[in-house]
Protein backbone atom coordinates (compact mmCIF):
# COMPACT_ATOMS: atom_id res chain seq x y z
CA UNK A 1 0.00 0.00 0.00
CA UNK A 2 1.30 3.27 -0.93
CA UNK A 3 2.09 6.20 1.82
CA UNK A 4 -0.30 8.18 0.74
CA UNK A 5 -2.91 5.92 0.64
CA UNK A 6 -2.12 4.49 4.41
CA UNK A 7 -2.19 7.73 5.56
CA UNK A 8 -5.52 8.35 4.18
CA UNK A 9 -6.44 4.71 5.14
CA UNK A 10 -6.19 5.48 8.97
CA UNK A 11 -7.34 9.32 8.35
CA UNK A 12 -10.96 7.22 7.64
CA UNK A 13 -10.10 4.48 10.34
CA UNK A 14 -10.10 6.97 13.63
CA UNK A 15 -12.70 9.34 12.41
CA UNK A 16 -14.34 10.08 15.55
CA UNK A 17 -17.96 9.35 16.29
CA UNK A 18 -20.93 11.95 17.60
CA UNK A 19 -22.29 12.86 20.83
CA UNK A 20 -25.65 12.70 20.28
CA UNK A 21 -28.84 14.61 21.29
CA UNK A 22 -31.58 12.83 22.46
CA UNK A 23 -33.37 13.28 19.49
CA UNK A 24 -30.73 11.99 17.34
CA UNK A 25 -30.07 9.07 19.48
CA UNK A 26 -33.83 8.30 19.70
CA UNK A 27 -33.70 8.62 15.33
CA UNK A 28 -30.67 5.84 15.55
CA UNK A 29 -32.54 3.36 17.57
CA UNK A 30 -35.44 3.65 15.16
CA UNK A 31 -33.08 3.18 12.35
CA UNK A 32 -31.43 0.35 14.17
CA UNK A 33 -34.54 -1.77 15.13
CA UNK A 34 -35.24 -1.65 11.02
CA UNK A 35 -32.14 -3.13 10.30
CA UNK A 36 -32.10 -6.19 12.85
CA UNK A 37 -35.31 -7.00 11.47
CA UNK A 38 -33.85 -7.28 7.99
CA UNK A 39 -31.22 -9.19 9.01
CA UNK A 40 -33.58 -11.17 11.16
CA UNK A 41 -35.44 -11.86 8.40
CA UNK A 42 -32.92 -12.72 6.02
CA UNK A 43 -31.15 -16.20 4.73
CA UNK A 44 -27.67 -17.56 5.56
CA UNK A 45 -24.99 -16.02 3.30
CA UNK A 46 -21.65 -15.84 3.20
CA UNK A 47 -20.76 -12.03 4.94
CA UNK A 48 -17.34 -11.82 3.40
CA UNK A 49 -15.75 -13.79 0.46
CA UNK A 50 -12.27 -14.82 -0.93
CA UNK A 51 -10.43 -11.28 -2.09
CA UNK A 52 -7.26 -12.26 -4.50
CA UNK A 53 -6.52 -8.80 -6.11
CA UNK A 54 -3.75 -6.88 -5.99
CA UNK A 55 -3.50 -2.68 -5.22
CA UNK A 56 -3.47 -1.88 -9.21
CA UNK A 57 -5.84 -4.89 -9.50
CA UNK A 58 -7.89 -3.32 -7.33
CA UNK A 59 -8.36 -0.11 -8.48
CA UNK A 60 -8.64 -1.68 -12.29
CA UNK A 61 -11.84 -2.91 -10.91
CA UNK A 62 -12.83 0.02 -9.10
CA UNK A 63 -12.01 2.50 -12.08
CA UNK A 64 -14.71 -0.12 -14.39
CA UNK A 65 -17.47 0.19 -11.66
CA UNK A 66 -17.42 3.96 -12.23
CA UNK A 67 -16.47 3.73 -16.12
CA UNK A 68 -19.22 0.98 -16.86
CA UNK A 69 -21.92 3.14 -14.51
CA UNK A 70 -20.78 6.06 -16.78
CA UNK A 71 -21.37 4.70 -20.39
CA UNK A 72 -24.72 2.69 -19.35
CA UNK A 73 -25.90 5.85 -17.79
CA UNK A 74 -25.24 7.48 -21.01
CA UNK A 75 -26.55 5.04 -23.16
CA UNK A 76 -29.93 4.78 -21.48
CA UNK A 77 -30.14 8.46 -20.88
CA UNK A 78 -31.76 9.84 -24.63
CA UNK A 79 -34.92 7.13 -23.96
CA UNK A 80 -35.44 7.46 -20.08
CA UNK A 81 -39.42 6.61 -19.43
CA UNK A 82 -39.30 4.99 -22.98
CA UNK A 83 -41.59 1.67 -23.84
CA UNK A 84 -39.77 -1.31 -24.69
CA UNK A 85 -41.76 -0.78 -27.73
CA UNK A 86 -41.43 3.22 -28.12
CA UNK A 87 -37.13 1.78 -28.08
CA UNK A 88 -37.88 -0.64 -30.36
CA UNK A 89 -39.53 1.21 -33.23
CA UNK A 90 -37.00 4.21 -33.37
CA UNK A 91 -34.54 1.60 -33.89
CA UNK A 92 -36.18 -0.02 -36.24
CA UNK A 93 -36.68 3.27 -38.16
CA UNK A 94 -33.11 3.73 -37.87
CA UNK A 95 -31.67 0.18 -39.29
CA UNK A 96 -30.19 -0.22 -35.24
CA UNK A 97 -32.49 -2.59 -33.66
CA UNK A 98 -31.13 -4.87 -32.16
CA UNK A 99 -28.92 -2.11 -30.18
CA UNK A 100 -25.18 -2.49 -30.47
CA UNK A 101 -24.15 1.27 -29.81
CA UNK A 102 -24.96 4.81 -28.63
CA UNK A 103 -28.49 5.61 -29.84
CA UNK A 104 -28.57 6.84 -33.41
CA UNK A 105 -30.20 10.37 -34.22
CA UNK A 106 -32.31 10.30 -36.34
CA UNK A 107 -33.84 13.49 -37.91
CA UNK A 108 -36.41 12.37 -41.16
CA UNK A 109 -40.07 10.46 -40.82
CA UNK A 110 -40.43 10.18 -37.07
CA UNK A 111 -43.16 10.18 -35.25
CA UNK A 112 -43.34 13.16 -33.18
CA UNK A 113 -43.64 11.06 -29.70
CA UNK A 114 -40.41 9.50 -31.02
CA UNK A 115 -38.16 12.40 -32.10
CA UNK A 116 -35.31 13.16 -29.79
CA UNK A 117 -35.10 16.99 -28.63
CA UNK A 118 -32.41 19.12 -28.71
CA UNK A 119 -31.29 17.98 -25.32
CA UNK A 120 -31.66 14.18 -26.19
CA UNK A 121 -29.56 14.86 -29.36
CA UNK A 122 -26.39 15.41 -26.93
CA UNK A 123 -26.35 11.93 -25.47
CA UNK A 124 -26.18 10.27 -29.34
CA UNK A 125 -23.84 8.68 -31.15
CA UNK A 126 -21.39 11.03 -32.19
CA UNK A 127 -22.21 13.85 -29.97
CA UNK A 128 -21.30 12.26 -26.37
CA UNK A 129 -18.68 14.12 -24.87
CA UNK A 130 -17.68 12.69 -21.48
CA UNK A 131 -20.32 11.96 -18.74
CA UNK A 132 -23.15 15.04 -18.34
CA UNK A 133 -24.14 15.55 -15.23
CA UNK A 134 -27.03 12.84 -14.16
CA UNK A 135 -27.97 12.40 -10.89
CA UNK A 136 -27.47 8.97 -11.45
CA UNK A 137 -23.98 9.30 -11.03
CA UNK A 138 -24.26 12.58 -8.56
CA UNK A 139 -25.30 10.27 -5.78
CA UNK A 140 -21.99 7.95 -6.28
CA UNK A 141 -19.92 11.07 -6.05
CA UNK A 142 -22.20 12.18 -3.09
CA UNK A 143 -21.39 8.86 -1.45
CA UNK A 144 -17.78 9.00 -2.31
CA UNK A 145 -17.83 12.27 -0.26
CA UNK A 146 -19.91 11.73 2.60
CA UNK A 147 -17.13 8.45 2.83
CA UNK A 148 -14.51 11.02 2.80
CA UNK A 149 -15.95 13.37 5.25
CA UNK A 150 -17.99 11.27 7.74
CA UNK A 151 -15.77 8.27 7.63
CA UNK A 152 -16.46 4.62 7.81
CA UNK A 153 -18.71 4.89 10.98
CA UNK A 154 -21.25 7.98 9.05
CA UNK A 155 -24.70 7.69 10.21
CA UNK A 156 -27.90 8.38 8.80
CA UNK A 157 -28.12 12.16 9.65
CA UNK A 158 -24.21 12.52 8.41
CA UNK A 159 -25.64 11.74 4.90
CA UNK A 160 -29.08 13.88 5.17
CA UNK A 161 -26.56 17.26 6.66
CA UNK A 162 -24.44 16.39 3.24
CA UNK A 163 -27.34 16.20 0.92
CA UNK A 164 -28.51 19.84 2.51
CA UNK A 165 -25.11 21.38 2.15
CA UNK A 166 -23.64 20.12 -1.38
CA UNK A 167 -26.69 19.71 -3.25
CA UNK A 168 -29.30 21.90 -4.88
CA UNK A 169 -32.37 21.58 -4.27
CA UNK A 170 -34.08 21.14 -7.34
CA UNK A 171 -31.09 18.29 -8.16
CA UNK A 172 -32.98 16.28 -6.89
CA UNK A 173 -36.58 13.90 -7.74
CA UNK A 174 -39.32 12.08 -5.73
CA UNK A 175 -38.46 10.78 -3.23
CA UNK A 176 -34.87 12.26 -2.19
CA UNK A 177 -36.83 15.44 -2.68
CA UNK A 178 -39.31 14.91 -0.40
CA UNK A 179 -36.67 14.00 2.32
CA UNK A 180 -34.71 16.68 1.41
CA UNK A 181 -37.85 18.59 2.53
CA UNK A 182 -38.29 16.80 5.13
CA UNK A 183 -34.96 17.21 6.73
CA UNK A 184 -35.64 20.91 6.35
CA UNK A 185 -38.61 21.32 8.65
CA UNK A 186 -36.80 19.15 11.18
CA UNK A 187 -37.24 15.60 10.61
CA UNK A 188 -34.85 12.93 10.78
CA UNK A 189 -34.46 9.09 9.21
CA UNK A 190 -36.54 7.21 9.45
CA UNK A 191 -39.29 9.71 9.49
CA UNK A 192 -37.32 11.60 6.39
CA UNK A 193 -38.54 8.84 4.49
CA UNK A 194 -41.85 7.97 6.15
CA UNK A 195 -43.77 11.51 6.22
CA UNK A 196 -44.94 12.71 2.66
CA UNK A 197 -43.60 10.54 0.54
CA UNK A 198 -45.63 8.37 -1.85
CA UNK A 199 -41.73 7.60 -3.77
CA UNK A 200 -40.31 5.87 -0.96
CA UNK A 201 -40.18 2.57 -2.67
CA UNK A 202 -39.58 3.92 -6.04
CA UNK A 203 -36.07 3.39 -7.81
CA UNK A 204 -33.83 6.54 -5.88
CA UNK A 205 -31.93 4.29 -3.28
CA UNK A 206 -31.20 2.14 -5.70
CA UNK A 207 -29.56 4.00 -8.05
CA UNK A 208 -26.95 5.31 -4.83
CA UNK A 209 -26.00 1.80 -4.35
CA UNK A 210 -22.91 1.67 -6.41
CA UNK A 211 -20.25 3.37 -4.44
CA UNK A 212 -20.69 1.18 -1.24
CA UNK A 213 -20.18 -2.25 -2.90
CA UNK A 214 -16.90 -0.09 -4.79
CA UNK A 215 -15.99 0.33 -0.86
CA UNK A 216 -16.49 -3.13 0.56
CA UNK A 217 -14.45 -5.29 -1.81
CA UNK A 218 -15.62 -8.55 -1.15
CA UNK A 219 -18.17 -7.69 1.45
CA UNK A 220 -21.38 -7.90 0.86
CA UNK A 221 -22.56 -7.62 4.11
CA UNK A 222 -20.77 -4.46 4.81
CA UNK A 223 -21.83 -2.78 1.71
CA UNK A 224 -25.30 -3.65 2.30
CA UNK A 225 -24.77 -1.94 5.58
CA UNK A 226 -23.85 0.88 3.93
CA UNK A 227 -26.32 1.43 1.46
CA UNK A 228 -29.07 0.79 4.48
CA UNK A 229 -27.26 4.08 6.02
CA UNK A 230 -28.19 6.00 2.85
CA UNK A 231 -31.19 4.18 1.84
CA UNK A 232 -33.03 4.66 5.55
CA UNK A 233 -33.01 8.55 4.49
CA UNK A 234 -35.56 8.41 1.72
CA UNK A 235 -36.42 4.79 1.63
CA UNK A 236 -38.69 2.12 3.09
CA UNK A 237 -39.07 -1.76 2.49
CA UNK A 238 -38.59 -2.43 -1.40
CA UNK A 239 -37.11 0.48 -1.92
CA UNK A 240 -34.38 -0.07 1.01
CA UNK A 241 -33.91 -3.84 -0.16
CA UNK A 242 -32.92 -3.12 -3.61
CA UNK A 243 -30.30 -0.67 -2.79
CA UNK A 244 -28.58 -3.53 -0.26
CA UNK A 245 -29.39 -6.04 -2.74
CA UNK A 246 -27.42 -4.09 -5.57
CA UNK A 247 -24.32 -2.70 -2.86
CA UNK A 248 -24.30 -6.10 -2.25
CA UNK A 249 -23.57 -7.67 -5.62
CA UNK A 250 -21.38 -5.25 -6.66
CA UNK A 251 -19.00 -5.97 -3.55
CA UNK A 252 -19.20 -9.91 -4.72
CA UNK A 253 -18.09 -8.92 -8.21
CA UNK A 254 -14.88 -8.46 -6.92
CA UNK A 255 -14.67 -11.59 -5.79
CA UNK A 256 -16.29 -13.40 -8.39
CA UNK A 257 -17.42 -13.47 -12.24
CA UNK A 258 -20.93 -15.88 -12.09
CA UNK A 259 -23.60 -13.86 -12.59
CA UNK A 260 -26.38 -16.55 -10.99
CA UNK A 261 -24.06 -16.49 -7.78
CA UNK A 262 -23.94 -12.71 -7.51
CA UNK A 263 -27.50 -12.60 -7.64
CA UNK A 264 -27.77 -15.39 -5.11
CA UNK A 265 -24.97 -13.74 -2.80
CA UNK A 266 -27.36 -10.55 -2.89
CA UNK A 267 -30.58 -12.51 -1.77
CA UNK A 268 -28.54 -13.26 1.11
CA UNK A 269 -28.75 -10.11 2.46
CA UNK A 270 -32.26 -8.93 2.22
CA UNK A 271 -35.12 -10.73 3.53
CA UNK A 272 -36.23 -13.81 2.08
CA UNK A 273 -39.86 -13.21 1.88
CA UNK A 274 -39.68 -9.78 0.50
CA UNK A 275 -41.34 -8.60 -3.01
CA UNK A 276 -37.79 -7.81 -4.04
CA UNK A 277 -36.36 -11.30 -3.17
CA UNK A 278 -39.50 -13.05 -4.93
CA UNK A 279 -38.92 -11.08 -8.13
CA UNK A 280 -35.10 -12.00 -8.37
CA UNK A 281 -36.21 -15.47 -8.01
CA UNK A 282 -38.38 -15.61 -10.40
CA UNK A 283 -35.69 -13.73 -13.10
CA UNK A 284 -33.33 -16.56 -12.11
CA UNK A 285 -35.66 -19.36 -12.92
CA UNK A 286 -37.02 -17.62 -16.36
CA UNK A 287 -34.20 -16.34 -17.46
CA UNK A 288 -32.85 -20.71 -17.75
CA UNK A 289 -36.12 -21.39 -18.96
CA UNK A 290 -36.19 -19.12 -21.53
CA UNK A 291 -33.49 -18.85 -24.64
CA UNK A 292 -34.62 -15.31 -25.35
CA UNK A 293 -34.84 -12.00 -23.31
CA UNK A 294 -37.47 -10.70 -24.88
CA UNK A 295 -39.86 -13.57 -23.88
CA UNK A 296 -38.50 -13.22 -20.07
CA UNK A 297 -38.97 -9.48 -20.97
CA UNK A 298 -42.90 -10.43 -21.61
CA UNK A 299 -42.98 -12.00 -18.61
CA UNK A 300 -41.93 -8.95 -16.35
CA UNK A 301 -44.34 -7.06 -17.90
CA UNK A 302 -47.34 -9.60 -17.50
CA UNK A 303 -46.07 -9.71 -13.87
CA UNK A 304 -44.43 -5.98 -12.97
CA UNK A 305 -46.23 -3.53 -15.64
CA UNK A 306 -48.85 -2.02 -13.47
CA UNK A 307 -46.41 -0.80 -11.32
CA UNK A 308 -45.43 3.17 -11.36
CA UNK A 309 -42.42 3.37 -14.33
CA UNK A 310 -40.16 4.69 -11.65
CA UNK A 311 -41.01 1.73 -8.89
CA UNK A 312 -37.59 -0.64 -7.56
CA UNK A 313 -39.13 -3.68 -8.43
CA UNK A 314 -39.59 -3.39 -12.06
CA UNK A 315 -36.81 -1.58 -12.79
CA UNK A 316 -34.74 -3.93 -10.89
CA UNK A 317 -35.58 -6.80 -12.83
CA UNK A 318 -34.81 -5.15 -15.88
CA UNK A 319 -31.54 -4.64 -14.44
CA UNK A 320 -31.18 -8.79 -13.98
CA UNK A 321 -33.15 -9.34 -17.40
CA UNK A 322 -29.44 -7.81 -18.82
CA UNK A 323 -27.07 -9.62 -16.42
CA UNK A 324 -29.02 -13.12 -16.85
CA UNK A 325 -29.21 -12.60 -20.75
CA UNK A 326 -26.22 -11.07 -21.30
CA UNK A 327 -24.11 -13.82 -19.52
CA UNK A 328 -21.18 -11.68 -18.52
CA UNK A 329 -20.66 -9.64 -21.65
CA UNK A 330 -20.45 -5.80 -21.68
CA UNK A 331 -22.16 -5.10 -24.53
CA UNK A 332 -24.80 -7.26 -24.80
CA UNK A 333 -25.96 -6.88 -21.16
CA UNK A 334 -26.33 -3.11 -21.04
CA UNK A 335 -28.06 -2.76 -24.05
CA UNK A 336 -30.48 -5.79 -23.19
CA UNK A 337 -31.40 -3.43 -20.12
CA UNK A 338 -31.89 -0.33 -22.33
CA UNK A 339 -33.95 -1.80 -24.55
CA UNK A 340 -36.20 -3.08 -22.08
CA UNK A 341 -37.24 0.02 -21.37
CA UNK A 342 -38.73 2.55 -17.95
CA UNK A 343 -35.93 4.16 -16.11
CA UNK A 344 -33.00 3.09 -19.08
CA UNK A 345 -30.39 5.75 -17.69
CA UNK A 346 -30.58 4.19 -14.23
CA UNK A 347 -30.71 0.58 -15.23
CA UNK A 348 -28.05 1.30 -18.31
CA UNK A 349 -25.94 2.51 -15.07
CA UNK A 350 -26.28 -0.59 -12.40
CA UNK A 351 -25.66 -3.22 -14.82
CA UNK A 352 -22.68 -1.18 -16.36
CA UNK A 353 -21.25 -0.82 -12.74
CA UNK A 354 -21.80 -4.35 -12.23
CA UNK A 355 -19.90 -5.82 -15.09
CA UNK A 356 -17.30 -3.15 -14.58
CA UNK A 357 -16.64 -4.35 -11.05
CA UNK A 358 -16.12 -7.47 -13.06
CA UNK A 359 -14.29 -6.77 -15.59
CA UNK A 360 -12.24 -3.93 -14.88
CA UNK A 361 -11.74 -0.73 -16.51
CA UNK A 362 -8.72 -2.57 -19.12
CA UNK A 363 -11.08 -4.76 -20.64
CA UNK A 364 -14.61 -2.39 -21.05
CA UNK A 365 -15.09 -2.13 -24.93
CA UNK A 366 -12.86 1.21 -26.20
CA UNK A 367 -15.89 1.80 -28.24
CA UNK A 368 -18.01 2.52 -25.16
CA UNK A 369 -15.89 3.91 -23.36
CA UNK A 370 -14.00 6.42 -25.71
CA UNK A 371 -17.15 8.72 -26.04
CA UNK A 372 -16.58 9.37 -21.92
CA UNK A 373 -13.32 10.62 -21.99
CA UNK A 374 -12.24 10.18 -18.39
CA UNK A 375 -15.05 13.49 -18.11
CA UNK A 376 -17.62 13.67 -15.45
CA UNK A 377 -19.46 16.48 -14.42
CA UNK A 378 -21.75 16.97 -11.10
CA UNK A 379 -24.34 19.17 -9.43
CA UNK A 380 -22.56 18.02 -6.07
CA UNK A 381 -20.67 20.85 -4.37
CA UNK A 382 -17.12 20.56 -5.11
CA UNK A 383 -17.52 18.07 -8.16
CA UNK A 384 -18.62 20.39 -10.48
CA UNK A 385 -15.73 18.37 -13.07
CA UNK A 386 -13.62 15.70 -12.05
CA UNK A 387 -11.61 13.20 -13.94
CA UNK A 388 -13.39 9.58 -13.74
CA UNK A 389 -10.18 8.11 -12.50
CA UNK A 390 -9.34 10.18 -10.20
CA UNK A 391 -13.02 9.10 -8.49
CA UNK A 392 -11.60 5.77 -8.72
CA UNK A 393 -8.65 6.59 -6.78
CA UNK A 394 -10.28 7.81 -4.33
CA UNK A 395 -12.80 5.49 -4.07
CA UNK A 396 -9.46 2.66 -3.72
CA UNK A 397 -8.47 4.63 -0.42
CA UNK A 398 -12.01 3.82 1.16
CA UNK A 399 -11.65 0.03 -0.30
CA UNK A 400 -8.05 -0.28 1.62
CA UNK A 401 -9.59 1.38 4.84
CA UNK A 402 -12.18 -1.64 4.94
CA UNK A 403 -10.19 -4.26 3.92
CA UNK A 404 -7.53 -3.16 6.78
CA UNK A 405 -10.71 -3.18 9.37
CA UNK A 406 -11.30 -6.82 7.93
CA UNK A 407 -7.39 -7.59 8.28
CA UNK A 408 -7.76 -6.66 11.53
CA UNK A 409 -10.82 -8.17 12.64
CA UNK A 410 -12.92 -5.47 13.10
CA UNK A 411 -14.93 -4.98 9.27
CA UNK A 412 -18.07 -6.26 10.91
CA UNK A 413 -19.21 -2.75 12.03
CA UNK A 414 -22.18 -1.81 14.91
CA UNK A 415 -25.31 -1.48 13.84
CA UNK A 416 -25.22 2.42 15.03
CA UNK A 417 -22.62 4.54 16.30
CA UNK A 418 -23.61 7.08 19.30
CA UNK A 419 -21.91 8.57 22.65
CA UNK A 420 -23.78 9.60 25.42
CA UNK A 421 -26.91 12.00 24.57
CA UNK A 422 -25.80 15.63 25.05
CA UNK A 423 -29.63 16.74 25.87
Amino acid sequence: MTELVLTRVMTILIAPSKTLTIKEKNSLEATNRILEEIKKNRPQGPRTLKLQLSESELLDKIHGGWLGRCVGCVLGKPVERWTGKMIEDYLTLGNAYPLSNYFPLLKEKIPKPLLFSSEQAKWTLGSINGMVRDDDTDYTIMALHVFEENGINFMPKDVGEQWLSHFPYNSLFTAEKIAYKNLVDGFLPPETATTNNPFSEWIGAQIRADLWGYASPGMPELAARFAFRDAILSHVKEGVYGAMFFSSVIAAAFSTSSIEKLLNIGLTEIPVNSEFSRMVKQMLAWSNEDEKWKDTWRRVDRSYGKLPPLHTINNAAFVLLGLLHGKGDFEKSITIAVMAGLDTDCNGATIGSILGAILGAKQLPPKWTRPIDDEIESDVLGFRHSKISDLAKRTLVLAMSNLERRKTGSADLPTIFFNTPSG
